[in-house]
């Protein structure tokens, strides 16, 4: 078996963390044994980006000269040349994306057929790698839901997206597979009963549930939690599935399930996820980017109103302060905005300077002259007052983000349920040396979640300081509008982190 040669099948691919951390890992010798041969998505602009950072792979690890991707990151060429120039590496990279934006379950003909033809002409290791929508499984999605009374759970097709995963596992039967989900999937329920154990027996057998034959079962692994047992892994609990990615060097809250399986035949067992030595903070990861102001989103947006705006917000919030804290935690410098910030600053590319090692070595790329994707949104006028108070409240209250109850009178929304504690965190900075919370899809709808620990600043993160919490490379761009690069990036798994999970397979499949 080529070991140095793994076939990786992509399902639910979303913009391609989970297949960019895999396909980047690399062996003691330099190699890139993994080499993605299908990806599936069905959003128009994440496929976009999926298929651009396919033709980026093609042009660096096999051309070796991906200088006109550069040239399109850079302004210099359109997206179009960019693939003209490059025929035979974009037919390829459209070949891999399936042509065109394509959904498990409604393309299956198509899907299946294009991957048993790459297993049946590949003789190594072959991986399948997904996360199947998790709107049904997640804790949010279900409180929604609970709330509509027509809503019933055993009809909603997304909580069992998951057999279209089994579907493809027993056409591919691969040595190894990775399952990814949010945490709610463990309690998640179908008439009354957790479903979890039911989807873990599936993964383990999934021929006799699906229309394909499999002449395999998996064993499912914990890759946090250590197993020494290479027929039939138990552990303790459910919750050993889960990873908390702030432990192993993610600059944020991210707690997900990841089951890994791997093939009955292979009697050998993966090994575990190190933990990082200290965590790593959103001011280490962010603090190197261009300084920018935001917008206006319901007056007209100028550079001289928004000054001015911000000077009055900074004197109310500096009053404010002063009522809560002891004088001396305040700085009055910090609470005067910037002068002459833009929205979009075609600011030097810079290597940073705080962060930790291994993390720049996994972001920076000295090829890139600018950065992508940081341009910032409008935002109401009020609300960039509350964004001051917040990131302010975080620097004088010892890296605590602001609750509802804490604001005062004065900067409450007009929301018939602020005072009831459901939206507790309805305003939430980042706080700059702790590391985020999560990242979610949810940023692309007003940023209130995500606000800059910078009170000069006065904004909600940028699509580029989103990806970078998620540990996206810096030189991965991201098409579409603003508001679908948000959500590709909050539905993304952090490329970092499959890239170490892509490490324990290749040591499993070379044991």
């Amino acid at each position: 078996m080529d070991i140095d040669n793994v076939l990786v099948i992509d399902l639910f691919a979303g913009p391609g963390g989970l297949g960019e951390g895999i396909s980047s890992a690399k062996t003691e010798l330099g190699q890139y044994p993994f080499k993605i041969g299908v990806s599936v998505e069905k959003d128009p602009n994440a496929h976009k980006t999926l298929t651009t950072r396919a033709l980026f792979r093609k042009l660096k690890y096999e051309l070796k000269d991906p200088s006109n991707y550069y040239r399109y990151l850079h302004g210099e060429i359109t997206r179009e040349q960019l693939f003209e120039f490059h025929p035979e590496q974009a037919a390829e990279a459209e070949e891999e994306t399936l042509g065109a934006p394509r959904e498990l379950g409604k393309d299956n003909d198509l899907i299946h057929s294009r991957i048993s033809q790459l297993v049946s002409e590949h003789s190594g290791p072959k991986v399948v790698i997904g996360g199947p929508p998790c709107q049904a499984y997640s804790l949010a999605g279900r409180s929604r839901n609970a709330g509509n009374k027509e809503y019933v759970a055993k009809e909603d097709k997304r909580h069992f997206l998951y057999k279209e995963y089994l579907e493809v596992l027993s056409i591919a039967q691969p040595h190894v597979f990775v399952m990814e989900n949010v945490k709610g999937i463990l309690s998640a329920k179908i008439d009354g009963e957790i479903m979890f154990p039911s989807i873990l027996e599936d993964l383990r057998e999934p021929g006799k549930i699906t229309t394909h034959n499999c002449d395999y079962s998996y064993k499912i692994y914990s890759l946090v939690v250590p197993s020494s047992d290479t027929e039939a892994p138990a552990y303790k609990s459910t919750k050993d599935y889960l990873i908390n990615c702030e432990e192993h060097g993610i600059p944020q809250a991210r707690h997900r399930v990841i089951l890994l399986g791997v093939r009955s035949d292979i009697n050998a067992v993966p090994g575990v996820l190190e933990k990082a030595n200290a965590p790593v903070t959103v001011r280490q990861t962010i603090d190197d980017l261009p300084k920018l102001r935001s917008g206006f989103s319901k007056q007209k947006d100028n550079t001289t109103d928004w000054e001015t705006c911000i000077s009055e917000n900074a004197s109310k919030v500096s009053t404010i302060l002063k009522s809560l804290f002891d004088e001396s935690s305040i700085s009055e410098q910090v609470l005067q905005p910037y002068k002459g910030l833009e929205r979009k600053k075609e600011a030097p590319y810079i290597e940073p300077a705080l962060m930790p090692q291994h993390l720049r070595d996994w972001l920076y790329d000295s090829n890139l002259e600018k950065v992508l994707n940081h341009e910032t949104r409008g935002h109401m006028a009020d609300d960039l007052l509350r964004y001051a108070f917040c990131a302010g409240y975080a620097m004088a209250g010892d890296g605590v983000s602001p609750k509802s109850r804490e604001f005062p009178k004065s900067l409450a929304p007009a929301h018939s349920n602020w005072d009831t504690g459901t939206h507790a965190d309805r305003f939430r900075v980042q706080v700059a040396d702790r590391y985020a919370t999560t990242v979610t899809s949810h940023i692309s709808k007003d940023g209130h979640y995500f606000v800059h620990y910078d009170p000069k600043q006065c904004r909600s993160l940028t699509v580029r300081e989103a990806a970078r919490l998620q540990t996206f490379p810096d030189n991965y761009f991201f098409e579409g509008n603003r508001t679908s690069q948000y959500v590709q990036v909050g539905n993304a798994v952090p490329p970092l982190l499959a890239n170490k999970i892509g490490k324990i397979i290749f040591a499993l499949l070379s044991f």
